[in-house]
Order: structure tokens, then C-alpha cells, then sequence
């Protein structure tokens, strides 16, 4: 798919039958892509998930450029086609929880992520501070606010 295009305005019963196959095509498209990026992420296959962001982001330009023309001719949509439009909001509501899906696989795996950089940065601080003893007799525990920086290479 390319870039959407500035399309006219929908005046018709054809021209709204076909703006709704179009975004009907579109949602088919954008909903198998997210359930892809959902599956890769919920498989820990997080890489294979970031693949899917271009064809995710171009699908969205899409869907929301085909959103906006059938809102601008509602009233023509909403009086021509009834059924069309129900099952549209029907389908739009769906997508909505998918996408709410979608977020929280990505937000915990964003979480694990973090949780284990921070596991292996609190292990190296760890590592490298001094082991001493105070004056209670007791090791000292290095400051958490005094650990060194660590670097993360991104490509693995």
C-alpha cells in the first residue's frame, strides 16, 4: 500500500458502498497484522514483532484517512446504508478491544524487559563494588545511586 490518497467526497449510495468495502478491506488487513504483532510478542518473539511496525503504521494512515471520509458523510451513510454503518461500529468496537490486547502484551513486554536490564545492571554493580566491612562489623552494601553506567547494544 502506498500513501492514502486524497479521495472524493462520498455523495452517492455506490460511493458510500465503496468507501465502506474500502475500510472494511483496510480494518481485515490491520487486524491480522496486529493479532501477528500480538502473537510474535506474546511469544517472546519481540524482533519478529518490531518487523510488523512499517506495514502497521501504513495500515493505520489508511484506516484512519477511510474513517475520516465515511464520518464526513454520515448522514448520507447513516440514511443509505444503516446496516453498514451498525456493522461497522460493531467491528470498530472489537477492534478496540483487540488493540487494548495488543498494548498490554507490548506493556508487559516492555516491563520484563526492563525488569531484567535492571536485574543485570544491579548484578554488575554488585560485582564491582569493593567488599568491605563497617564499623559494626557488618559488610557494607554499595549505594544503589553509585553503581556504574551500562550500555546496551540493541542489536543482538
Amino acid at each position: 500500500m502506498s500513501a492514502p490518497q486524497p479521495q472524493t467526497p462520498i455523495k452517492t449510495t455506490s460511493d458510500a458502498e465503496r468507501a465502506i468495502a474500502n475500510l472494511n478491506m483496510i480494518m481485515d488487513r490491520l487486524v491480522e497484522t496486529v493479532e501477528q504483532e500480538t502473537a510474535r510478542a506474546r511469544a517472546g518473539k519481540l524482533r519478529d514483532a518490531t518487523e510488523l511496525d512499517d506495514t502497521k503504521l501504513e495500515l493505520a494512515r489508511h484506516y484512519f484517512a477511510a474513517t475520516e471520509r465515511v464520518k464526513a458523510a454520515k448522514n448520507i451513510v447513516a440514511q443509505a446504508l444503516p446496516q453498514a454503518l451498525d456493522g461497522l461500529r460493531k467491528r470498530h468496537e472489537a477492534f478496540q478491544v483487540l488493540l487494548q490486547t495488543n498494548l498490554t502484551v507490548l506493556a508487559t513486554a516492555h516491563a520484563v524487559a526492563e525488569g531484567i536490564v535492571r536485574g543485570v545492571s544491579a548484578e554488575l554493580a554488585r560485582k564491582r563494588a569493593p567488599s568491605t566491612y563497617g564499623a559494626n562489623g557488618r559488610a557494607n552494601m554499595p549505594s544503589s545511586k553509585t553503581g556504574q553506567p551500562m550500555s546496551v547494544c540493541r542489536s543482538l
